[in-house]
């Protein structure tokens, strides 16, 4: 045993010492970007595919979250509500999502997934004032499951009451 061991210290000194970083070389250090890149996609449609955005603001569950680049990596669940989108132009574009999620990945990757994501500008607030109170009508009539379905009939008009213009 103690010859196993000898021989074993005489291999391992015998080794050239090779240092862990030699292979992984870093030069200058490299710019952190003030840019998100962001992928917004539908079932049906992709709004929003390997766009870099200044910020983007989004209904999660858990509150409103505002996601930068270098934002802490992260799932997300959507709520309905308004997505506001900072390009890089200045502009600022706004969808409201119905429910979805948010996976914010390191290197300032931000992809959100939804239901269904459309222009604020696309809604009547006439119209949607009619379907909230049509669907307020609902919550308190019919069948259990008619009144569950028109309470997240009213989440959803809610949420799009309170941005339609």
């Amino acid at each position: 045993m103690s010859t196993l061991r000898l021989a074993s210290r005489s291999v391992l000194r015998s080794r050239p010492l090779v240092a862990p970083w030699r292979g992984s070389f870093r030069g200058y250090a490299e710019v952190p970007s003030d840019k998100i890149r962001l992928n917004l996609t539908l079932p049906h449609q992709t709004i929003y595919q390997d766009v870099d955005v200044v910020q983007v603001n989004l209904p999660a569950t858990t509150g409103d979250l505002g996601v930068l680049a270098n934002h802490v990596p992260t799932v997300e669940q959507l709520r309905p509500g308004v997505i506001d989108i900072v390009e890089e132009s200045g502009s600022t574009k706004q969808f409201f999502v119905s429910g979805g999620f948010a996976v914010v990945q390191p290197g300032s990757l931000l992809s959100i997934n939804a239901i269904e994501a459309y222009p604020v500008e696309d809604f009547s607030a006439e119209a949607v004032r009619a379907q909230l109170a049509e669907a307020q009508k609902n919550a308190t009539s019919g069948s259990e499951i008619d009144q569950v379905e028109a309470k997240i009939e009213l989440e959803v008009l809610e949420a799009l009451a309170a941005v339609a213009k």
